[in-house]
């Protein structure tokens, strides 16, 4: 395949056009906001499968009725340190924004919370959501089910969703430690990429709908996603499903919808969060030290290859981000032209400037 051409735009520009072009489906300032911002912050991590790539889909999304831009978000069930929100079928990134604010204000009086969400939609990066705990002086998991989409082994359809779940550690250093993985082995989001930029795969991502490996991201998105680890990675798969959507009280497996599917229809997706406020038995100072050490012996391995280091998870995307808002944001010429058609038929007034 030909590889399709990028243009950098700069972060702020992006954050400043999404947001007004989500206000024009009608959603509020603060949820346009926060929701653009979050799709940028995954491009400059190098997320670049759920950044804003996604724009065009979630925004026809919402003036078709798939997200709803003015929800009612509520507790509907616990008692405690755990309970349960509906999302309303509001736009993901909402939804978990919300679960995971509930998460840590519960988590500051009781020391562990959990909070789930249900009848929501596709949240993005997990990663988003274990730094909000982490931005609070406490560890985040979030996590979230999906349409089944990966294949197990000798199963002739697929059997679970390749569930993504992020862990979010303070460090009190340059940057947290974030670990943010679908388990698969590589995000759906890839392949949406992948076809974006007119690149094949690797044969061990995923399968046509017959089952074979193939390396045409097209076939790929019409197929099937191999997991990560093969049955480890389908075990853990299987439990964000019965946390997020089983004990939730909400959708799980073949329940859920698709997104492109079902483009005027919310997913009914499940979140849920885990907060721990570790100040409750380590003082900042402590694990600021401890973190550290921890940070040093793992620089200190000794390395096959000369000029190679081992990276502590987020690291690469702290690197990345302070290179990305120096020098811009890439973003492939189909999205930007798709963007600047959305531009004119609902009249943005953000210019997308070009930085080169």
């Amino acid at each position: 395949m030909e590889e399709a051409k990028t243009k950098k735009i700069s972060a702020e520009t992006l954050e400043t056009f999404i947001t007004e072009l989500f206000e024009k489906a009608n959603m509020s300032k603060k949820d346009a906001v926060f929701h653009a911002k979050a799709l940028v912050k995954s491009n400059l991590w190098g997320v670049d499968s759920h950044g804003v790539i996604r724009v065009p889909a979630y925004f026809n999304r919402m003036l078709n009725g798939g997200i709803n831009t003015k929800p009612d978000i509520k507790v509907v069930r616990g008692e405690g340190n755990m309970e349960v929100i509906d999302g309303d079928g509001a736009a993901g990134f909402i939804v978990a924004r919300e679960a995971m604010k509930r998460a840590i204000e519960k988590a500051r009086v009781g020391g562990i919370a959990a909070v789930g969400a249900v009848n929501s939609n596709h949240f993005g990066a997990g990663g988003l959501y274990a730094r909000m705990a982490v931005e609070e002086g406490m560890v985040g998991i979030a996590m979230t089910n999906v349409k089944p989409l990966i294949v197990g082994p000798g199963a002739k359809k697929p059997v679970v969703g390749n569930n993504p779940i992020a862990f979010g550690i303070p460090t009190y250093g340059d940057f947290p430690f974030i670990l943010d993985m679908s388990l698969s082995k590589v995000a759906g989001g890839k392949l949406t990429l992948a076809i974006k930029k007119k690149e094949k795969i690797p044969m061990d991502w995923a399968t046509d709908k017959e089952g074979k490996p193939t390396d045409d991201p097209q076939k790929a998105f019409d197929g099937y996603l191999m997991p990560m680890g093969d049955y480890k990675g389908l075990g853990l798969a299987y439990v964000v499903d019965i946390l997020s959507g089983v004990i939730s009280g909400g959708v799980f497996s073949h329940q859920m919808k698709s997104m492109y599917a079902n483009p005027e229809e919310p997913s009914l997706t499940g979140h849920f969060m885990i907060v721990l406020d570790i100040s409750k038995i380590i003082p900042k100072e402590e694990m600021k030290k401890r973190m550290k050490e921890y940070y040093d012996t793992l620089k200190a391995t000794p390395m096959l290859e000369e000029g190679t280091e081992m990276f502590l998870p987020g690291e690469i995307e702290y690197r990345k981000e302070r290179e990305r808002l120096r020098d811009g944001v890439p973003v492939p010429e189909t999205t930007i032209e798709e963007l600047k058609e959305l531009a004119e038929k609902y009249n943005v007034n953000k210019p997308l400037t070009v930085l080169e």
